[in-house]
């Protein structure tokens, strides 16, 4: 596997890694699974929630977009011997 297959596959796994963690942690805070009571003073845990997830979402398809993208990228390599 090249170097540069490896950098594309790992930031893939970052992107929807990222993603996953995002929405996970969203819906934790929609289902009122953990008492932030000292969040509330500043905003509704369920509006964080919502933040969470949307973001979640947002990073899990642009992270599949430009993957998809970059796997119909192609580079040609021009070798001149003098």
């Amino acid at each position: 596997m090249t170097a540069h297959r490896r950098r594309r596959t790992k930031e893939l796994i970052m992107g929807i890694g990222l993603g996953i963690v995002l929405l996970v942690l969203g819906l934790i805070l929609l289902t009122g699974a953990v008492d932030l009571s000292a969040i509330d003073e500043f905003v509704a845990s369920e509006t964080l929630g919502w933040i969470l997830v949307a973001a979640g979402v947002l990073s899990l398809v642009l992270a599949l977009v430009m993957n998809q993208q970059r796997s119909r990228t192609t580079h040609v390599e021009e070798r001149r011997e003098v």
